[in-house]
């Protein structure tokens, strides 16, 4: 495609015919230089970002660094104890002012020519201001730092916007909202990211990642090294303990690969691009959540309590995912070009959770996510075969998009009024069906955003 796409153009990259059974996505939404920029201008510039969590900043004077598409930002907590989050680039020279990833402190200087900001995101100090023969005019200007365009929170997660035309977070968010709320309930005093982020890199399109979240399809064909290792770990209990193996007890919810096979899953698609795929879980003893039930139970009542045990995995569009199955895991997704990506990943847990449910959930994260894990360097290893083989110029059209077609339906299920919202589509299969129409709803959200950006140039 050409360096300026019009929207006919973009038209182009998704054939929607869900109402007569197909959906596909041209392969130049994961290859063309020039899809990967209007997604930078146009979705990550455009709209709502995940940009952390309150608990990151629990006193005056916090801050945490991090990006909106290109941009890099700072969200800070004042002496006064309110939340701001403001461009990272000094209004001199443009310059970063931090350079960590956070840290605490009344004063930053920029490491250029010293001008100084508060955490209110005030210019306290430009270096000689009185030697500088500064005229009136630039007496007059802004100094301070420049604040986004918009920045909310949701229940204790951050979320900022360089483009004030986007809608209140709550509405942005709508029903994915329970999503959140399955999270943030599961302690009397919210979560917390635990001590240990990991930040990694693949060659490939940041939509792989989008997708693999909520791809169940994957997992048998893909991790066939940890099922491998988890048969044997089976077997060794088995022998040391004088029981089967199918008798031996699970210490991760994938221990019964059988059981989880014949489990059931479902996916919600949402307003905006965001969704979730869910499951029950067989192996529900073995979540470190579950010592925790009963005191749940009586606070969020029975129905939010069974939904937290279940697999869950979370999309906020389009950059922050929640994976809940073994243990639980935040991701931020942080594009840098149209053939790489970067991670950032966090252990979450309950605040206060009691030392052994914390050493098991760490265990558990470590036994499965990130780069040092079982499952990660498995899908990195796909995301980036994918990038590599869609520069097969001749093929033009993914075929990933058809499976659970004939399941999903307009509108909720029985599973979504148990949560009281009202998802666009759902679906419910067996864990072997894999459904694929779940990527349907960040599909029309992406193209509709490009669409309308493009729109108004």
């Amino acid at each position: 495609m050409s360096a300026s796409l019009s929207t006919r153009d973009l038209d182009r990259l998704i054939d929607d015919r869900a109402d007569e059974g197909w959906f596909s996505v041209h392969r130049d939404a994961f290859r063309d230089p020039a899809v990967f920029e209007l997604e930078m201008r146009h979705i990550f510039e455009a709209t709502w970002n995940f940009v952390g969590l309150e608990s990151q900043l629990p006193n005056p004077n916090d801050f945490l660094t991090t990006t909106i598409g290109r941009s890099p930002v700072v969200v800070m907590r004042d002496a006064e104890g309110k939340l701001g989050c403001f461009l990272n680039s000094c209004r001199h020279k443009g310059a970063m002012v931090f350079h960590t990833n956070a840290g605490n402190g009344p004063h930053h200087s920029c490491p250029y020519h010293g001008w100084t900001y508060d955490t209110g995101g005030r210019c306290i100090a430009i270096t000689s201001q009185r030697q500088g023969c500064y005229p009136e005019a630039f007496k007059a200007m802004e100094h301070d730092l420049a604040r986004v365009a918009r920045f909310d929170s949701y229940r204790g997660l951050l979320f900022a916007s360089l483009s004030a035309d986007v809608p209140p977070l709550e509405e942005y968010l709508g029903d994915a909202k329970r999503g959140i709320d399955l999270v943030v309930d599961q302690g009397p005093e919210g979560i917390e990211l635990i001590p240990g982020a990991v930040s990694f890199t693949y060659n490939a399109n940041w939509k792989f990642q989008l997708e693999n979240s909520s791809d169940t399809y994957h997992f048998i064909p893909t991790h066939t090294s940890y099922i491998g290792v988890l048969e044997k770990r089976r077997s060794a209990r088995a022998a040391s303990s004088g029981a089967s193996a199918a008798a031996a007890p699970a210490g991760s919810i994938y221990e019964d690969i059988g059981a989880q096979a014949a489990s059931r899953r479902g996916c919600f698609t949402f307003a905006h691009g965001h969704v979730l795929m869910w499951g029950d879980n067989p192996a529900v003893s073995a979540r470190p959540l579950y010592p925790m039930l009963p005191e749940i139970e009586k606070r969020v009542g029975k129905v939010m309590a069974k939904w937290m045990m279940y697999v869950r995995n979370l999309t906020l569009f389009p950059n922050v995912q929640i994976a809940e199955n073994a243990s639980m895991q935040l991701r931020i997704i942080r594009p840098l070009a149209v053939d790489r990506t970067e991670m950032l990943a966090y252990c979450v847990a309950p605040k206060g959770e009691p030392a052994q449910a914390r050493i098991k959930r760490l265990r558990q994260y470590e036994d499965f996510f990130n780069p040092t894990g079982f499952a990660t360097p498995d899908d990195t290893s796909a995301y980036e075969a994918c990038q590599r083989g869609d520069e097969a110029r001749t093929l033009d059209w993914q075929q990933g998009y058809a499976r659970g077609l004939t399941e999903v339906k307009a509108g909720g299920n029985a599973e979504s009024e148990e949560l009281g919202i009202r998802p666009q589509t759902s679906t419910v299969g067996g864990y072997r069906m894999g459904d694929e129409t779940v990527f349907h709803g960040n599909y029309r959200a992406w193209l509709e955003l490009l669409k309308r950006g493009v729109a108004r140039k």
